[in-house]
């Protein structure tokens, strides 16, 4: 089993794109201590949503220091936005090790979309994602953690070999569909490291169960 952890912006956000989304950046001073304490460990995934400048400046010089790797999901349609990553950025996360999957196109939920619009998040962002950073995505987060049995439907005959949520529980590494924990702003060292090393409980039962019947709706 592993954790895995995903994280938004890192420090401050100086302007909110959409409402809330403060609530999911992580202050500087705790990223690089939550770093520090996934270091040594070997069962802990890294990955980063929403493709904010963040990402380049601040999370990739951060995790070279530690030697340790990170998924980063940016969203094609922010590629101009001065405030998220560009396909230069895309390409130095490349060149650095770092892998590169989709968030999709305008950061909407993927459920109940049209045909049209499933494969502009779905395929075309995809495109997008593969020319701009010099290399094939394989890999995909769902956008606002959303997600139903044809959304599931819809990722596995776009060919994608990992999906990844925000259930918030342990995943199998081995898993096409894998959750993970939204690091938030309320969060703490001491609550990520609770997450990290304490041993499943109701919480994640209910999350387990709540994913069953996500992928059954």
């Amino acid at each position: 089993m592993i954790v895995n952890l995903c994280f938004h912006g890192v420090g401050v956000c100086a302007r909110e794109r959409e409402p809330g989304e403060a609530a999911y950046w992580t202050g500087r001073d705790v990223f690089l201590s939550v770093l520090d304490v996934v270091a040594p460990l070997g069962d802990v995934g890294i990955s980063f949503d929403d493709g904010n400048r963040s990402d380049v400046y601040l999370a990739l010089p951060s995790l070279r220091e530690r030697g340790l790797h990170a998924t980063f999901f940016p969203l094609a349609g922010r590629l101009d936005d001065p405030a998220s990553v560009d396909p230069e950025d895309l390409r130095e996360l490349r060149a650095e090790g770092m892998s590169i999957g989709s968030h999709g196109w305008a950061h909407t939920t993927w459920r109940g979309l049209s045909d049209a619009e499933a494969r502009r998040e779905l395929f075309d962002a995809r495109i997008v994602l593969e020319e701009a950073s010099g290399g094939e995505i394989t890999e995909a987060a769902c956008p606002l953690g959303g997600y139903d049995r044809s959304t599931l439907r819809r990722l596995k005959a776009a060919g994608y070999r990992a999906v990844y949520s925000s259930d918030r529980f342990p995943a199998r590494r081995s898993a096409w569909l894998r959750a993970r924990y939204s690091v938030r702003s309320a969060d703490t060292v001491e609550s990520v490291t609770h997450i990290l090393r304490h041993r499943p409980g109701i919480e994640e039962m209910r999350n387990v169960a709540a994913s069953a019947v996500k992928r059954m709706r």
